[in-house]
């Protein structure tokens, strides 16, 4: 690999492991050994299987060596063990953990200061890319943990007061689009190849749903109104007894949230969180609205009509900063709704990338001319109706693993994740003339 891509690589592979290392140092020992929710895993259990994900791509792949730990192999196989399962594994202690992380990640620094054969750059990529999702997993598990709060973060910096209000809802021109990628070095399977769709014109929520308009669906009674859900979420409404978003609270006529092991108001200003699918697509019926595709949010952040090519992010090319999104756990928490201008996409629409997931219509699948790299369990076992796709990120999201090609997905009842949405509508035949 030239320099400059083994420097990008170091880089992201430090970030990564600092952030790792902050998320489970917080903690004594025994909290990392238990299990705070059966949706999630025992936090030693991620620190191991980061290593081991490391041992596997870098040190045997990518350096052609034997391998640190192979027999750790299949206890660290997210395919062979269910979440709800890996607490009675023989796992290894966190000390034990962090010294296989520490040994694996001295070899393969060693390997990419050596230079590893051509094509191994990807490798490096996905690794830390990896690690980062890995470590959105153990925030989110902080989340549902129980207990003092551990974690803390300056919130994040509100809108200009003096700033025009925003329109409710922009315009996204129709015409074919070139979506996903054949060029970002770092792109994963399920984001290539590029190719062109044909996406008509529609209005978009210039910014996702917030709290204030989510309570009002609440206390409108969507919770008790079949009209507007999904039969299989009419079902696992009653089945889970949902009433409002995860982890909120009501205390007479207010509604609290627990946030990090805050209590604290709702924020009417800040998108809403720990919504599933589900929940998602009846607001979104309420409202007379829908859930945007995939395609059509995707159109939203990457095309300029001035540009020959879709943006890499809806600013443009340059990296994601302070200013452009909220990311990488700078802040706990999202941005009031309509923050960082200079973030915004060509259409207008704002935080489509960082302050929280944004769940989609679509169902997960491969593009036309999908190849599964470096291996099918990455994407292509996931693909059917079973899963739909978020897009856009979240303030828990780093910027490695967080572009406007990048997909997400999970199962529709999902709500411990840091996700949200926007809605949209059909245009009218001459909203673009």
């Amino acid at each position: 690999m030239a320099t400059p891509v083994r420097e990008r690589a170091r880089i992201a592979l430090s970030a990564a492991r600092r952030r790792t290392l902050a998320l489970a140092d917080c903690l004594p020992d025994a909290e990392l050994t238990e299990q705070h929710s059966p949706l999630m895993s025992p936090l030693v259990w991620d620190l191991a299987h980061i290593a081991n994900q490391e041992d596997i791509w870098l040190i045997r792949r990518a350096g052609g060596r034997p391998g640190l730990r192979p027999d750790l192999d299949p206890l660290y196989d997210a395919f062979r063990h269910p979440r709800a399962e890996r607490p009675g594994l023989p796992l290894l202690a966190p000390d034990q953990a962090r010294r296989y992380l520490a040994d694996v990640r001295d070899q393969a620094l060693d390997i990419l200061a050596a230079a590893p054969p051509p094509g191994h750059g990807f490798l490096f990529g996905m690794v830390a890319q990896h690690e980062q999702q890995h470590d959105e997993t153990m925030l989110a598990t902080h989340q549902l943990r129980r207990g003092p709060a551990v974690l803390d973060a300056p919130a994040p910096p509100a809108p200009d007061p003096g700033a025009p209000p925003l329109p409710a809802e922009v315009l996204v021109p129709g015409g074919p689009f070139t979506m996903g990628t054949s060029t970002d070095p770092w792109a994963l399977d399920n984001e290539r190849p590029a190719h062109t769709v044909e996406v008509p014109d529609f209005w978009l929520d210039t910014v996702p749903v917030t709290n204030a308009a989510y309570r009002q669906f609440v206390e409108d009674g969507g919770y008790e109104d079949p009209r507007w859900w999904h039969p299989a979420g009419w079902r696992h409404r009653q089945d889970a007894q949902l009433t409002a978003p995860g982890f909120w609270l009501r205390d007479g006529s207010v509604w609290l949230r627990r946030r990090f092991g805050h209590t604290e108001p709702v924020p009417p200003d800040e998108p809403v969180l720990h919504v599933n699918w589900y929940e998602a697509d009846a607001y979104a019926r309420w409202a007379g609205r829908r859930l945007p595709t995939e395609a059509e949010w995707e159109k939203a952040a990457r095309h300029d009509p001035a540009a020959p090519a879709p943006r890499r992010h809806p600013w443009g090319e340059a990296a994601p900063g302070p200013a452009h999104a909220n990311l990488g756990q700078r802040h706990l928490q999202p941005a009031p709704a309509g923050s960082y201008p200079d973030g915004a996409a060509p259409c207008g629409a704002r935080q489509l990338l960082g302050d929280v997931w944004e769940w989609t219509a679509s169902s997960f699948t491969g593009y036309p001319g999908f190849a599964a790299y470096p291996y099918r369990e990455y994407s292509e076992v996931f693909f059917g109706d079973r899963y739909r796709v978020l897009r856009g990120g979240s303030f828990a999201t780093d910027p490695v693993a967080c572009r406007a090609t990048f997909r997400n997905w999970d199962l529709p009842v999902r709500r411990q994740i840091f996700a949200g949405f926007r809605t949209c509508r059909d245009a009218p035949e001459d909203a673009g003339a």
